[in-house]
């Protein structure tokens, strides 16, 4: 078996960036498409194909449980999220990841007795559409003239983008200056814990922050069925605040 490609390894395989976004390059797009590009990246900012962040903050594992994390979402390979998650005291590491098309989950108490691992076609879907639902934290990913914009209104732009076989459409609500307020999309999963399937999947965004030139969401609530009352009930389970954003 192949040594598995590391956080640092997957972020030193991105090239940086020398093309620089502009405004008139949004041009012609729907108003609330227009609104959030140029609000989320600064005229002059290169057009980074990677972002690595660090966070902390609550994971729901049964209760909610207090985590540190780095995580690198690289566009051309995929994304790997480094985690340590305390329980009972006793720290949990591991990592969520999808590189090259393959997704897993190798997760170990004290870093040495196996928790959670897990891999397989459903896996791999399933972290597609993660890697999907987050490019609120690489926006220039959705400058690409592959993406396909639409809005439904002046505060809700569509974004069609297809990556490692998996298409979605990713949603985003905005304000009348552009900052995001949600996003969400039907991701490929299993929240009850039975069978696979597409189900609602997103996040309320709270705060944001700037760094190098992107405007990104620095804290959120983010889970299963999403705009439905069973949101906040049984599907949200992720609370992140972002400490770092460094681009490439």
């Amino acid at each position: 078996m192949s040594k598995a490609v590391s956080l640092d390894e997957l972020w030193e395989s991105t090239p940086p960036s020398e093309q620089v976004f502009q405004p008139d390059q949004v041009v012609g797009l729907p108003d609330a498409v227009q609104g959030y590009l140029n609000h989320a990246i600064a005229p002059g900012t290169k057009l980074a194909s990677a972002v690595r962040l660090r966070m902390h903050g609550e994971i729901k594992l049964r209760g909610w449980l207090p985590f540190t994390a780095e995580q690198v979402i690289c566009w051309r390979r995929g994304f790997i999220w480094r985690a340590a998650v305390r329980m009972y005291g006793l720290p949990i590491w591991g990592s969520d990841r999808l590189v090259d098309g393959v997704g897993a989950m190798r997760w170990k108490l004290l870093g040495l007795f196996p928790v959670v691992t897990a891999s397989g076609e459903d896996m791999t879907r399933s972290a597609v559409g993660r890697m999907l639902g987050e490019l609120f934290w690489l926006p220039s990913v959705l400058c690409q003239p592959d993406v396909s914009w639409t809005a439904s209104d002046a505060v809700h732009a569509h974004a069609s983008l297809t990556r490692f076989g998996e298409s979605t459409e990713l949603i985003l609500t905005v304000d009348n200056q552009g900052r995001l307020e949600s996003a969400n999309l039907r991701r490929w999963g299993n929240p009850e814990g039975a069978e696979f399937h597409y189900a609602n999947f997103g996040g309320f965004i709270e705060e944001e922050g700037t760094f190098g030139g992107y405007t990104i969401p620095t804290r959120l609530l983010g889970g299963w069925h999403f705009g439905s009352e069973r949101f906040e009930s049984e599907g949200a389970f992720f609370r992140a605040t972002i400490d770092q954003a460094i681009y490439r």
